[in-house]
């Protein structure tokens, strides 16, 4: 029954957006912080302020471009999101999980496309969006790539004439590079393609499995007219 009622507990923090450490003790809580590059620094300042106040162990940058609250005792969880005043990041479960972006024009010389506006517009609308398994968006504002767009479920890549489309990318134990969907779309044309790439994923794809599974499941040229057609 005592164990019984420490799983109900992990999960009810777990939706919470408190994620269980290595000492099965503390909590690490990541406030969303969209894009992860364009940050006043008060907002830097109270999340110092929330790790000190309830004595986290660390604060760490993630690979979504978020900082990590670590080391929150489980009764301080609450609390703790109360004085952030922010929505949590959606670090777990089945959705999409983040979107990164580059600086791309509003600071980068290199960049070639504006991916800090579309990459917002793309946080803004999907993220924490629940689907069939989890889904990572990159979005970069050059070939460089510096928001590695290749090993993303969705992938957008500023070119001079606009944005190149990946599709089916991934890291993790097997790493898979994207499929190429397009090739220089018009930045207008972004959003719309991101709504058909994820309603397709959305209809077709079974539980846990990933864009690049799906297609290498129904074959890629089987997908790219799935979704070129809608």
């Amino acid at each position: 029954m005592t164990t019984q009622i420490k799983l109900e507990a992990k999960t009810d923090l777990l939706d919470k957006g408190a994620v269980l450490q290595r000492d099965r003790e503390t909590y690490a809580i990541v406030p969303h912080i969209p894009g992860g590059i364009i940050l006043d620094p008060n907002i830097l300042r109270q999340i110092a302020d929330i790790a000190e106040k309830y004595q986290a162990k660390a604060l760490k940058l993630t690979s979504a471009q978020r900082i990590a609250i670590v080391g929150i005792a489980p009764e301080d969880i609450d609390k703790a999101w109360q004085d952030l005043g922010m929505k949590p990041g959606a670090a777990l479960g089945l959705c999409v999980r983040s979107v990164k972006i580059c600086p791309a024009t509003h600071f980068c010389k290199r960049a070639q496309q504006d991916a800090v506006t579309l990459g917002l517009a793309l946080d803004e609308k999907y993220h924490s969006m629940k689907l069939p398994s989890k889904f990572k968006i990159g979005i970069s504002g050059c070939m460089n790539s510096c928001s590695e767009c290749a090993v993303k479920d969705m992938g957008f890549i500023g070119t001079p004439k606009g944005f190149h489309v990946l599709i089916g990318g991934n890291a993790g134990v097997r790493p898979r590079l994207g499929n190429v969907l397009m090739e220089n779309i018009a930045p207008e044309d972004v959003l719309p393609m991101a709504d058909k790439i994820v309603e397709y994923y959305k209809t077709n794809a079974r539980n846990f499995e990933r864009m690049g599974m799906l297609i290498d499941r129904l074959g890629f040229e089987a997908v790219k007219q799935g979704i070129l057609s809608t």
